[in-house]
C-alpha cells in the first residue's frame, strides 16, 4: 500500500526533473545565436597531394626493322616450304628448298634472326631475285609503336624514357622512347614518337596501342573533381569559413583518379564544400559535415 502511495508522489518530481535536464539543450538549438542555421553540407580538407605528370602517345604497331628474303637467281621453283608466318627462326634457318632448272636444289636461309611476319611462298610457285618477297623477317622480333604527340607534350619526352603500353589483343607491354621527331606535322602541329616495345609476346603487326609516359610528378594542394564547378565566372571551388559559404576562383592543374591538382586559389587546410553545386550561393550560411575517409 505504502508503495503505490509513493509512485504517484514520486513521478512529478521525476517529470519535473526531466524537464530541467532537457530543457537546456531545446533552448540552444531555438536561441543560440551560434548554433549553425544552414543547409547541411559535406565537406573536407583541402590537403597535399603528388600527381605524375603523364604524357599518352596513341598509335600503330610496326616492325622496327623487316628483311625481306629472296633468291639470288631466276628461274627457280619453290621445292619444299619448312616455315610459316607467325614462326620465329635463327639467323642461318632453312626457310624453303628451290629447285634448279637445271636439275638439283638450293635451300633459302634467314639473314637474321626474329619473326616471320608474311610469306608467299608455296610449292609450285616461281621465285626470283627481283619478283616478290618469299619470306618478310621481323628482325630480332622488336617492334616499335609509332605515334603522333602535340607540340607541348614532344618537349616533356626524351629518349630511353620508360613507357606503358597497352597493345589490342596483347594487353599491357613495357616500352621505351627510342626516338623523337624534330619537326611537326604544319597543320595538325604534331610530332612523331617512336617507342620501343619490350615483350616476349606475339604482337600484330598494324594493331592499336596506347603508351603512357611518366615525364616526372607535381606535387601541391588538392581537391575531388567534383569539388570544381566551372561556369562563366570561370573554374571555382566553394569553401566553408565561419559556417558560411565563400567561392574561390582556382587555377587547376594535374588530375589522376579524381583527384584535381589546384596551382592556386586554395590552401592546405582549407575546408572544401565536397560536391560543389549551383544551389550554394556566396554567403550562405551551412552546418558542415566532414566526409568519410572513402569521401562519403
Amino acid at each position: 500500500m505504502t508503495a503505490r502511495l509513493l509512485l504517484p508522489k514520486l513521478a512529478p518530481a521525476i517529470m519535473a526533473g526531466f524537464f530541467s535536464l532537457s530543457s537546456p539543450l531545446l533552448a540552444a538549438d531555438d536561441t543560440d545565436p551560434a548554433a549553425p542555421k544552414g543547409a547541411a553540407v559535406t565537406v573536407l580538407k583541402a590537403a597535399k597531394s603528388c600527381f605524375a605528370n603523364i604524357v599518352e602517345v596513341s598509335g600503330t604497331i610496326i616492325a622496327r626493322e623487316e628483311t625481306q628474303v629472296r633468291p639470288e637467281r631466276m628461274g627457280l621453283k619453290v621445292a619444299e616450304v619448312m616455315v610459316d608466318a607467325g614462326d620465329s627462326v635463327t639467323a642461318g634457318q632453312v626457310l624453303a628448298k628451290l629447285s634448279l632448272p637445271e636439275g638439283g636444289q638450293i635451300t633459302v636461309q634467314a639473314p637474321v634472326g626474329g619473326v616471320i611476319s608474311a610469306t608467299t611462298a608455296s610449292v609450285g610457285a616461281m621465285a626470283s631475285a627481283k619478283g616478290e618477297a618469299l619470306f618478310s623477317i621481323i628482325a630480332r622480333g622488336e617492334f616499335d609503336l609509332v605515334g603522333m604527340v602535340p607540340t607541348r607534350d614532344i618537349a616533356k619526352l626524351q629518349v630511353n624514357q620508360t613507357a606503358r603500353i597497352k597493345v589490342i589483343g596483347a594487353g599491357e607491354v613495357d616500352g621505351k622512347v627510342r626516338r623523337l621527331s624534330t619537326t611537326v606535322e604544319p597543320n595538325s602541329q604534331l610530332a612523331q614518337v617512336f617507342i620501343g616495345v619490350t615483350t616476349n609476346r606475339r604482337l600484330l603487326v598494324n594493331s592499336s596501342g596506347r603508351a603512357q609516359i611518366k615525364t616526372g610528378q607535381s606535387c601541391g594542394v588538392a581537391v575531388p573533381l567534383t569539388a570544381i564547378l566551372y561556369g562563366s565566372a570561370g573554374t571555382v571551388v566553394q569553401v566553408v569559413r565561419r559556417a558560411r559559404v565563400e567561392t574561390r576562383r582556382v587555377e587547376t592543374g594535374l588530375m589522376s583518379a579524381g583527384q584535381v591538382e589546384i596551382t592556386s586559389g586554395v590552401q592546405e587546410g582549407d575546408i572544401v564544400v565536397a560536391r560543389a553545386g549551383a544551389l550554394l550561393r556566396e554567403g550562405d550560411p551551412v552546418r558542415a559535415v566532414t566526409a568519410s575517409a572513402d569521401g562519403k
